[in-house]
């Protein structure tokens, strides 16, 4: 069944809105016209010899075989129609390789344009956008793009022109039948309309319900491990039964629609080869027609009615299309947040934080609140507090992830949203919290932070922090597949991939967002001891909650409630009997006891 994908109710176009979407399309498909335009030449031609074959026909019927017949005629326009065939499949087979060429080019800049934009995109775009709609994005609204571009425009062309060709040559055969087939299409119009109507109502309850279905279905798949141990299979099963009967449902009754379009259409043709060959009759009796023109009309009749119900269906593609542009292009016209600037970062100097204040898009509540601090070239800083405090939006905020609300971050005199996003990646690295690792090799995935760097670089990184031992273990070395997301190593293993990468860079700043917090204790101490290394000679900023991280500081911040509490050394802070005293004390209860 065509249409399916449909689109939600929220996401439905207006038609002024269809039109300026479409529009936008035309421009951004310039560069393939040329062979658009010789496609839907092809098109033409392929169309024209599908109207002429009915003419011939007839045309050899009046002249070539009613008596009294020429069997010169016969056999000429049997010469005829065997040239309009070959040619008509010839024109027919390039407009379908060159329209799926012109398609397939312009989905594919499509993809990387929309891709190339997303990766530009700073973290607040992704926290206000879910992965898996921008895959979504990216998937079925650009498959929803491809039916429109690779067939809902040859189908519309084709139609265009074979109802345009097929009224024509009745006309020029016999205006009165011509007329007398005329009479059914008020009924297929209102029908085409109403079906319209009906049917994309039915392909939006499609589409909910399969996003519904699939919704269910990823549930049970990524929570297994929670359902297997609750013993809650029963439930799942349950509900996927239901979600699957919804899509069941819907899916009948879109069903049903098309049925009695389609029926009431192949009807009303019925109807009309009836109101033809009866009118006709009376018409050859009269002498104003001959049976070849009457056969004619008929088969040039038949050929209209089959265009008008792909006109009907290209009504919802145009629709589903222009929903999924409309999304396309609202991720086109984001701008990113983090702009580039104009100045180079300096190889070193202090990172100061100046009144910061910070509010994530689309909320009231800040989360920071008037933040001051300045971290000296070379010094470790480490930031603390409860959970939702703070603290990882303020180091995030000190790397430039996102720009404050309010307030100003400089290093080395420069402010960070004057920086070049090069400089600034060059100069500040964030190791987060758990290494993500991409399909490849280890050397490949530490290549990730210097495309350029060889084996040599990416072994000196690894030296660098004291790993290379480990990873020369490995079967292959640094050249081990990690296999997808790094199932191959553990998580210090990866973990000491993410190190080694900004080992690589050699930044000047580095943050370090909780880069032990998902570590067993063996692990963390090999990870304590590469950061140890990495950490050396470098301004490093530390979100931690582990006293044994927090206490090899220069200085410590406490925040809480979104503001900067309390700031000085371990001994300082838990002399104060301040907040850091009273997280200390409860850090140090929660340690065993040796020997318990």
């Amino acid at each position: 069944m065509h249409g399916m994908g449909a689109i939600s109710d929220e996401d439905k176009l207006d038609a002024e809105e269809a039109k300026k979407v479409l529009r936008r399309t035309a421009t951004m498909a310039r560069p393939f016209r040329k062979t658009v335009f010789a496609a839907l030449a092809f098109t033409a031609v392929s169309t024209l010899g599908v109207v002429l074959g009915p003419v011939i026909l007839g045309w050899a019927i009046d002249n070539g075989i009613t008596p009294p017949g020429d069997s010169g005629v016969l056999r000429n326009a049997v010469i005829f129609y065997m040239v309009l065939t070959v040619v008509a499949y010839l024109a027919a087979r390039q407009q379908y390789i060159l329209i799926n060429r012109a398609g397939e080019g312009f989905l594919r800049s499509l993809r990387i344009r929309v891709f190339d934009h997303i990766q530009k995109q700073s973290l607040a775009f992704f926290d206000r956008n879910k992965s898996g709609v921008l895959v979504a994005r990216m998937t079925s609204d650009v498959e929803s793009m491809g039916e429109l571009v690779q067939f809902g425009l040859l189908q519309f062309v084709s139609a265009i022109l074979l109802v345009g060709f097929a009224l024509v040559a009745a006309l020029l055969t016999s205006w009165q039948l011509t007329l007398v087939g005329m009479l059914v299409m008020p009924v297929i119009i209102g029908a085409s309309r109403k079906f319209q109507r009906d049917s994309n109502a039915a392909y939006l309850d499609v589409r909910e319900n399969i996003g519904q279905n699939l919704s269910t279905l990823q549930e049970g798949i990524a929570g297994v491990r929670v359902i297997q141990a609750y013993a809650r299979e029963p439930e799942q099963q349950r509900r996927f039964r239901l979600s699957n009967r919804q899509l069941y449902d819907s899916h009948v009754h879109s069903v049903r629609v098309s049925t009695w379009y389609f029926g009431l259409v192949e009807t009303a043709g019925v109807l009309a080869t009836a109101l033809i060959v009866g009118v006709g009759g009376w018409l050859y009796t009269n002498g104003d027609v001959e049976i070849g023109q009457i056969i004619t009309v008929v088969l040039l009749f038949a050929q209209l009615f089959e265009p008008v119900q792909q006109l009907s269906q290209l009504y919802n593609t145009v629709q589903s299309s222009a929903a999924a542009l409309n999304k396309l292009f609202g991720i086109l016209d984001t701008e990113p947040d983090v702009q580039d600037g104009p100045n180079e970062l300096p190889a070193n100097g202090a990172l100061v934080v100046d009144a910061v204040g910070f509010r994530y898009p689309a909320t009231d509540a800040a989360v920071l609140s008037d933040v001051s601090i300045t971290v000296a070239d070379g010094e470790r800083l480490a930031l603390v507090g409860p959970t939702g405090a703070g603290k990882s939006t303020l180091a995030k905020l000190m790397a430039r992830l996102y720009d404050p609300t309010d307030g100003t971050i400089t290093f080395g005199g420069v402010d960070l949203r004057d920086a070049t996003l090069a400089s600034l990646r060059h100069r500040v690295v964030v190791v987060p919290q758990e290494g993500f690792l991409f399909g490849g090799t280890i050397a490949d995935n530490v290549r990730i932070a210097r495309f350029d760097a060889t084996d040599d670089d990416v072994r000196a990184a690894f030296d660098a922090i004291g790993a290379l031992e480990r990873f020369d273990e490995f079967p292959d070395g640094i050249h081990t597949e990690v296999r997808e997301r790094g199932s191959r190593l553990s998580a210090g293993e990866r973990q000491l991939v993410s190190l080694a990468r900004a080992a690589l860079v050699d930044p000047a700043v580095l943050v370090l967002d909780e880069a032990t917090s998902n570590l067993d204790p063996g692990t963390e101490f090999i990870v304590e001891r590469a950061l140890d290394s990495l950490m050396t000679g470098r301004t490093t900023i530390v979100v931690a909650h582990r006293l044994s991280t927090i206490q090899r500081a220069d200085r410590i911040g406490v925040i809480d409630g979104g503001r900067l509490v309390e700031l000085g050394t371990h001994t300082e802070l838990v002399s104060a009997g301040g907040r850091y005293s009273a997280l200390a004390d409860a850090w140090a209860k929660s340690q065993p006891v040796p020997g318990a």
